[in-house]
């Protein structure tokens, strides 16, 4: 079986810049790439046009890098916006976009699925597949940031790990994805304006 490439998002600032001198590329080049993958929200590496073409060819025959398609999108009357996004496996996880007069509030997803068959919720229903990476849960609230600026010209005020699954069971990935959304190289977004649900865990 072919070994799968690393994703390159698991990897922090300080490596990334460290492959770069190791490849005879200037450190500034790995800084650029983070901006990339958090600030940019790139999709792809054809998209880091601050690269060089051979640099970008070299990134993609040794790492991946996962982005999240969009599966469908729903629009209510009230301007709530739920999008069904696919993992690269297939598998699919909702983040629902919740305007109001005071906020924007991205509702996410920490996995695909839930394990906790409770009976009010719809997504008990459905069987777990896996825990959400935070890259993943991060591309989240970029998507549903993007449609909010699209509708209604406003950035995400609020964020509810609310979605589908239950957060305390994916508490490394739910802690490292706030971590990216709260980090000044990140969404720079205030700690206070997440909050985590859990049904008891």
């Amino acid at each position: 079986m072919q070994r799968q490439k690393p994703n390159i998002r698991n990897l922090s600032k300080e490596e990334l810049i460290t492959w770069f001198t190791n490849h005879g590329e200037k450190a500034f080049r790995g800084r650029q790439l983070w901006e990339w993958l958090w600030s940019h929200h790139a999709g792809g590496f054809d998209e880091m046009s601050s690269l060089s073409k051979k640099t970008r060819g070299l990134l993609k025959q040794e790492f991946r890098l996962p982005s999240l398609a969009i599966d469908t999108v729903q629009h209510s009357n009230d301007g709530t916006i739920k999008t069904r996004f696919k993992s690269e496996e297939g598998y699919t996880f909702e983040g629902v976009l919740i305007p109001t007069a005071k906020r924007q509030t991205a509702c996410v997803s920490s996995q695909a699925g839930c394990s906790l068959n409770c009976k009010f919720c719809a997504t008990g229903y459905l069987d777990r597949k896996r825990n959400l990476g935070y890259d993943e849960i991060y591309d989240q609230v970029a998507s549903i940031n993007q449609q909010s600026l699209e509708q209604s010209g406003k950035k995400l005020s609020n964020i509810v790990y609310m979605g589908m699954g239950e957060p305390l069971l994916n508490y490394n990935n739910m802690m490292k994805s706030i971590e990216r959304i709260t980090a000044a190289d990140g969404m720079g977004m205030s700690p206070r304006r997440i909050t985590v649900s859990t049904s008891g865990i």
